[in-house]
């Protein structure tokens, strides 16, 4: 057997080992075993994206941020979700150039990808850069038009813009399939549809 074959070999048993000890409930044990898989092959992006998932789970956001600005460092056209999971958690961390920076790079790889859309609307009305982030928000409801979050959201910055006919419009569109977010968004901002 060459050392090839070996490598592969031994790859594929701890990557089951540690599928098993997620299976078993037992996340730091399977955070072990990716920590073992990457000591030996740094740059494995599948190790790279499961250790940064139970890093975010267990809420150690930072190191799950390394993982993955390792993984789109390694491999920044395998997946337009590796983007935005960094992006999503740089969010959390009020990182906030750099989040919008990853929301965009999933979006250059997903343009379809609506909760980056949405993620990017948030982001940026955090740095109240609102008109851009209606614009996000727009975008996300097309390619979600019923869920109730971008319309939500979007209604809010409306609001924030002194565009009470706006957010009337869209507390009248909610109210066609999302009643109770519609009265939440009355109750709010005081206005009816």
């Amino acid at each position: 057997m060459s050392l090839t074959r070996r490598s592969v070999w031994h790859y594929r048993l701890l990557k089951l080992r540690a599928i098993g000890a997620l299976v078993l409930g037992q996340r730091l044990r399977a955070e072990q075993i990716y920590d073992e898989m990457l000591a030996r092959w740094p740059t494995d992006g599948y190790a790279l994206a499961s250790r940064a998932h139970l890093r975010s789970q267990r809420d150690a956001r930072t190191e799950a941020i390394t993982d993955l600005q390792a993984l789109v460092a390694v491999a920044p056209q395998r997946s337009a979700g590796d983007w935005f999971n960094l992006a999503f958690l740089l969010e959390a961390e009020s990182r906030l150039d750099e989040a919008e920076a990853a929301f965009r790079r999933a979006l250059a790889l997903d343009v379809k990808l609506d909760r980056a859309w949405y993620g990017l609307g948030l982001c940026l009305i955090r740095l109240q850069r609102f008109d851009d982030a209606i614009a996000a928000l727009k975008r996300s409801t097309e390619l979600q038009p019923m869920s109730p979050y971008g319309w939500y959201q979007l209604a809010r910055v409306h609001m924030d813009r002194q565009e009470p006919d706006e957010t009337r419009r869209i507390i009248a569109h909610l109210k066609g399939f999302e009643p109770k977010v519609a009265a939440q968004l009355e109750r709010e901002t005081g206005l009816l549809a």
